[in-house]
C-alpha cells in the first residue's frame, strides 16, 4: 500500500493519522498550527494527503499544502462516509475518521486533486451568496403579498430594497472576477455561444465545474451527476437512474436546458425525441441537461464557439 496520511478537518482542530506508523496527532486549525502539521508531514514523508472536502474549513489547508507542494487528494464526504462503512467500522469520531480517510487513499491508490486558486475560491464564495440573495428576494416578496400589518409590510419593503442593493453589489464583484482572467472571459464566452445559457450560468458552470474542458463526455456527465447508472443483476433489469455528483451544476443548468428545449434547435431535438420514446418530461429535460454539459465540455475542449449541430 502507498504510505498515506487522512486529516479530518473540524472548525478547531485537524485529526491527522499516519497509516505506516499508526500515529495519531492532533494540531489547531489555524496558521500556527498548519505550520506544526506541515513540518510533521515533512518527517513521515507520507507520499498523499487525504481529506475531505468541507469548503471554507479545508482551504486553509489546501492552499497550505498548494504553497509547499505537498500532494493532496481532495475526497467527497459522502464516499468516505460509505467507504468507512464499508469496512465495517460504524464509529464515528475524528481519530476514526483521520484513520479510514488514510486507508482510503493507500486501498483506492487515489490520485492527487489540482489546487484551487484563491481566486476561484472567492468566485465560488460570491456565486453562493449571490443564490442565497436571490433565495432572500423571493421569500421577501411572498411575505410582502400576505402581509397585512402595515409596519411589518415596511420592513419587508426595505429588507428586499436592501437585497437588491447586496445582489447588485455581488454581482458587480463576480463580474469584475471574470474579467480580470482573460482565459476564464474566453471560457465564458465560449458556453454564452450556447443558446439558453447566460451570463450568470456561465460563471455559475464554470465555478462549479472548473474541471470542464479537460475531460471525456461521459466524465463529464458523471461528475456532474448526469450520467445515468444501470441497475441489473442476473435476467433483473432495473431502471437506469441519475445518482450523486455535484447538485449545485444541475441546479445551475436546470432552467436553462428549459429554455433550450425551445430556442437551441439541437436540444429540442433532443428532447423531441426522448419524449417520442414515450419517456416523461422530466427524463427529457434531464437528458438535455446532460447534453448541455457534454457539449459544454467539449467546446471548452476544443476552444470554439457553438454552431448548430456543433456537438
Amino acid at each position: 500500500m502507498n504510505d498515506t496520511m487522512g486529516i479530518d478537518i473540524s472548525k478547531d482542530t485537524l485529526d491527522a493519522y499516519w497509516l505506516s506508523k499508526c500515529k495519531h496527532k492532533q494540531f489547531a486549525n489555524t496558521k500556527l498550527g498548519l505550520s506544526a502539521l506541515i513540518r510533521w508531514i515533512r518527517q513521515t514523508k507520507a507520499l498523499l494527503i487525504v481529506f475531505e472536502a468541507t469548503e471554507v474549513y479545508h482551504r486553509l489547508l489546501e492552499t497550505c499544502f498548494a504553497k509547499h507542494n505537498i500532494l493532496f487528494a481532495r475526497v467527497n464526504p459522502r464516499q468516505a462516509r460509505r467507504f468507512c462503512e464499508g469496512t465495517g467500522q460504524l464509529a464515528k469520531t475524528d481519530r476514526v475518521d483521520a484513520k479510514m480517510l488514510a486507508k482510503m487513499g493507500a486501498l483506492l491508490e487515489l490520485e492527487a486533486s489540482q489546487p484551487k486558486s484563491k481566486t476561484l475560491h472567492d468566485l465560488k464564495q460570491l456565486v453562493t451568496a449571490r443564490l442565497a440573495l436571490i433565495k432572500d428576494r423571493i421569500a421577501a416578496k411572498a411575505r410582502i403579498a400576505t402581509s397585512t400589518h402595515c409596519l411589518l409590510s415596511q420592513q419587508v419593503k426595505r429588507r428586499l430594497r436592501q437585497i437588491e442593493r447586496d445582489l447588485t453589489q455581488v454581482t458587480e464583484a463576480i463580474d469584475g472576477i471574470v474579467a480580470a482572467d482573460k482565459n476564464r472571459v474566453a471560457r465564458a464566452e465560449i458556453l454564452m455561444s450556447i443558446p439558453g445559457i447566460a451570463k450568470v450560468t456561465a460563471c455559475a458552470i464554470l465555478t462549479e465545474m472548473p474541471e470542464l474542458g479537460h475531460l471525456s463526455g461521459k466524465q463529464a456527465a458523471a461528475l456532474a451527476g448526469l450520467a445515468p447508472i444501470s441497475r441489473q443483476s442476473g435476467k433483473w433489469r432495473g431502471k437506469e437512474h441519475i445518482q450523486g455528483g455535484r447538485a449545485s451544476v444541475r441546479r445551475a443548468v436546470y432552467l436553462p436546458a428549459v429554455v433550450a428545449t425551445r430556442f437551441n434547435p439541437d436540444m429540442k431535438a433532443k428532447y423531441e425525441q426522448v419524449i417520442s420514446t414515450g419517456k416523461c418530461k422530466k427524463l427529457a429535460i434531464t437528458a438535455v441537461m446532460r447534453k448541455l454539459i457534454v457539449m459544454a465540455n467539449a467546446l471548452l475542449r476544443d476552444r470554439r464557439k457553438w454552431a448548430q449541430n456543433a456537438a
